[in-house]
C-alpha cells in the first residue's frame, strides 16, 4: 500500500481465480478500482440492489461507504485500488458479510474474521462465510424486504464503533500535512517547496491475503529520489 498527502492509499490487487473475493462493505472509506489487465466483474450490493459492473482493462469504478461489493475474476484480473483515509480499513474500517448472528455479536466476527493456520484454507472459509450472509441479503433485497440490509448496516456500525478513537487518530495524521503546507503559505512560507522531488517505491513484502485478492504493498516512508 502506498499513501500519499491527504491520506490517499494505492494497492496492487491481484484478485482470488476461484470464487472471486469475500463480499464487504467500508464505513468510512471510499473506494477506487482502476483495471489494469485481465477482465472480471465487480458485484455490489445497496439500497437500489445488487449489481453486476464488467472489468476490464481501462475499466474505473468507484464506491463510497456502505457499497457491499466483491471482485471476480474472469481471467488473471489485476487491478490498482485507490482509496481514501489510507490506514481505516487495516484497523477495521472493513467489516464482511457474514451471516446476521454473527455480525451481531463482536465476538463470533472476530473469531470468523480470523485467518488462523494455513491462509489459503482460512481465506476460503472466510469467503464462503460471508457469500453465505451475502446471498441472503441480496435474496432479501430482491423479495423488496429492506429489512435484513438495514440490520447488517446497523451491526456493521456497532462493530466498528470501539475503534473510532483511534481512527480519529489515523486520519488526522494522514492529513495534517496539507493543514501545515496551507498555514505555512498564509504565513508567506514557502520552504516546502524547496524539498520537492520524484519519489519512487519497491515492494516491500511479499503480497498479502486480502478479502478480494492478494495485495501488493509498498513502502514510500522515504521514498528513493
Amino acid at each position: 500500500m502506498t499513501t500519499f498527502p491527504g491520506g490517499t492509499s494505492v494497492t496492487r490487487l491481484s484478485v482470488y481465480s476461484e470464487h472471486g473475493g469475500t463480499p464487504h462493505l467500508h464505513t468510512v472509506s471510499t473506494e477506487a478500482y482502476l483495471v489494469v489487465g485481465g477482465s472480471g466483474l465487480l458485484q455490489t450490493l445497496d439500497t437500489g440492489g445488487l449489481r453486476e459492473t464488467p472489468l476490464s482493462a481501462g475499466t474505473t469504478v468507484w464506491f463510497p461507504p456502505g457499497t457491499i461489493h466483491r471482485a471476480v475474476d474472469h481471467g488473471d484480473l489485476d487491478v490498482v485500488v485507490i482509496m481514501s483515509n489510507a490506514g481505516l480499513p487495516e484497523a477495521g474500517d472493513a467489516v464482511m458479510t457474514f451471516p446476521a448472528e454473527v455480525v451481531a455479536d463482536r465476538e463470533r466476527y472476530r473469531a470468523a474474521a480470523r485467518l488462523d493456520g494455513d491462509p489459503d484454507r482460512a481465506v476460503r472459509r472466510r469467503r464462503n462465510l460471508a457469500l453465505e450472509g451475502f446471498q441472503q441479503l441480496v435474496e432479501a433485497t430482491e423479495k423488496g424486504e429492506p429489512e435484513p440490509l438495514e440490520r447488517f448496516y446497523d451491526a456493521a456500525a456497532a462493530l466498528v464503533r470501539p475503534a473510532l478513537g483511534g481512527w480519529r487518530a489515523i486520519v488526522e495524521a494522514a492529513t495534517h500535512r496539507a493543514g501545515d503546507m496551507i498555514d505555512a503559505l498564509d504565513r508567506g512560507d514557502g520552504s516546502h517547496l524547496r524539498r520537492s522531488g520524484v519519489r519512487t517505491a519497491e515492494p516491500s513484502a511479499p503480497p498479502r491475503w486480502g478479502m478480494c485478492g492478494r495485495l501488493g504493498a509498498y513502502d514510500v516512508t522515504e521514498g528513493i529520489g
